[in-house]
């Protein structure tokens, strides 16, 4: 490298900035406690709610959300901060990858870096903090399996504690006054998949108007849409073809090509054929012999007609996202060409009975009966789309935790119960290790205990005087104790009905170490410098 006049040559471009060692490990640190300082007090049964309001132009009024669901505020937030966006994506993976704890990951992530902040004040190096991090992580997730109980699939234990999971993953949202109702809906809904893990399975439609208590559970596949004028409205024993086929003749579909025609009758010409070969397609559609026919694209009237002199029931413009659940729940495959009617048998779905209904004021399409009888559909109500929208993400936040529980099986006690065993382990295990260690799993311990502490201070009550009785109540060899938030004492989960499923603590918990042993490496951060725009 040339050095001139004692100076080093540039490295880094105009405009490019660069932070070293300690400034880069505090805005690291900065940017992530932030992100769990906002969404924390979300945490737990008494959680606050947020309002996300949307700044760009016309959307001032129409797209305010109000939730306190970690991943849904999360990831409607746009940050700079490096460190910031590593903990919205942990809340997202743990929202696709089990449904529930965003909030759980995302504030485990934040208390595990407050603590390790104040030991690398204390001069400890971070890959120290990182080796006994790694080593609490370790014996947590030991004792977390440990304390985990599991009944039988078919037992009437697993159910119930099926529905306990789901009170308590309802207990922390808007619909946690009717959450017995709600908990008991989920379950029947899951257990109708017979172990499959499809949510597609189960349809959520939401109709603005009555009570969230109006809501309920159909059985059955509901689709809306309308059954096309001049068919019957209900059919008995259906065969039912579904397809994503153009239907419509009355454009050439050798697109960019120009027709010159010196007179009417030449159109006519073309638009004869463009019939003929519409009926040739009907005509391959009638050989399959079904008795409804849905179809993703606009059908026009003449095949419609035609369909309907055959008397089958024409069902037009079904969305992508109804096709596939109509598909899926009657068995049906989807076909774009019709040149196989030998194999009908396969590709034709069946349902018992399919019938035009009401719900509030619109009119639907419900299947009853399907062959694949995994199917239902929960009906929302509720005053407007704003309390409906939080309510559709409380109801799939249960139903992926019961479905994820269904195939995972075992069960921890709730109530912040998991956290202080967890915290417990950490603190037997550091009296065992030697070195600066120790002092990092004391401090993995301490950020476990955070999450009942916060849990207690955004119901209003004292955490202090409770985390020590409910330390207390733990070393008396009380495995079930937890936190009461009703009435701010420590009780007795079993009785209370608080369990949790530990599919979903074993994410949150190796999701939160990881992303926290990531930014915790952190000792450099380079900002590039943003490239210019040359002129013409």
């Amino acid at each position: 490298m040339d050095i001139v006049g004692n100076v080093l040559p540039q490295v880094l471009k105009d405009e490019a900035t660069e932070d070293k060692g300690e400034m880069a490990r505090l805005q690291s640190f900065v940017g992530a406690i932030a992100v769990a300082d906002l969404v924390k007090t979300t945490l737990g049964p008494k959680g606050m709610d947020k309002i996300l309001k949307p700044t760009g132009p016309g959307q001032e009024m129409t797209h305010i959300t109000v939730t306190n669901d970690g991943a849904t505020i999360l990831k409607s937030m746009y940050v700079e901060n490096p460190a910031a966006k590593i903990l919205i994506e942990i809340s997202k993976t743990q929202d696709e990858e089990v449904g529930d704890g965003t909030t759980t990951v995302a504030v485990l992530a934040g208390e595990l870096l407050r603590e390790g902040e104040k030991l690398i004040q204390k001069r400890i190096h971070p890959q120290h903090v990182i080796a006994g991090w790694r080593i609490a992580r370790d014996v947590a997730l030991k004792r977390l399996r440990d304390i985990s109980t599991e009944n039988d699939i078919n037992s009437q234990e697993f159910h119930d504690d099926l529905v306990k999971i789901a009170r308590t993953t309802l207990s922390s949202k808007l619909i946690t006054t009717d959450r017995d109702y709600f908990a008991d809906l989920c379950v029947k809904a899951v257990l109708r998949l017979k172990g499959s893990s499809n949510l597609d399975y189960i349809q959520i439609i939401k109709l603005p108007g009555g009570t969230i208590r109006d809501s309920y559970l159909d059985d059955g596949f509901i689709l809306k849409k309308q059954i096309t004028i001049g068919c019957k409205r209900r059919i008995e024993n259906a065969k039912i073809l579904v397809a994503n086929t153009a239907m419509d003749y009355d454009k050439i579909k050798i697109y960019g090509t120009k027709v010159k025609v010196n007179s009417m009758d030449k159109v006519a010409e073309i638009e004869a054929a463009e019939k003929e070969k519409m009926k040739h397609k009907v005509d391959k559609i009638l050989k399959y012999q079904p008795t409804v026919f849905v179809n993703r694209q606009l059908i026009y009237n003449y095949p419609e007609q035609l369909l309907a002199d055959s008397g089958i029931t024409v069902i037009e413009h079904a969305d992508f996202e109804g096709m596939e659940r109509v598909a899926a729940a009657t068995g049906a495959e989807i076909l774009s060409t019709f040149d196989a009617p030998e194999r009908s048998q396969q590709v034709l779905g069946h349902c018992d009975l399919i019938e035009e209904i009401m719900i509030g004021e619109e009119k639907m399409i419900k299947f009853t009966g399907c062959k694949k009888n995994e199917a239902c559909t929960i009906v929302l109500r509720g005053a407007s789309t704003h309390i409906l929208d939080e309510v559709d993400r409380s109801i799939h936040d249960a139903l992926c935790v019961l479905i994820t529980t269904v195939k995972n099986k075992r069960v921890v006690w709730g109530g912040g119960n998991s956290e202080m065993q967890m915290a417990a382990a950490c603190e037997e295990e550091a009296k065992k290790v030697q070195g600066k260690q120790a002092f990092a799993i004391e401090a993995f311990a301490r950020a476990l205990r955070q999450i009942p502490t916060i849990i207690c201070d955004n119901g209003g009550y004292d955490s202090a005087e409770l985390i020590q009785n409910f330390k207390v109540e733990l070393q008396k060899g009380n495995q079930t104790c937890g936190l009461n938030m009703t009435d701010g004492t420590i009780g007795n989960m079993n009785e209370l009905g608080v369990k949790e499923c530990l599919r979903v603590k074993e994410q949150a918990l190796m999701a939160a170490s990881e992303a926290a042993e990531l930014i915790m490496r952190v000792d450099n951060i380079v900002k590039c410098a943003p490239r210019k725009r040359e002129r013409a």
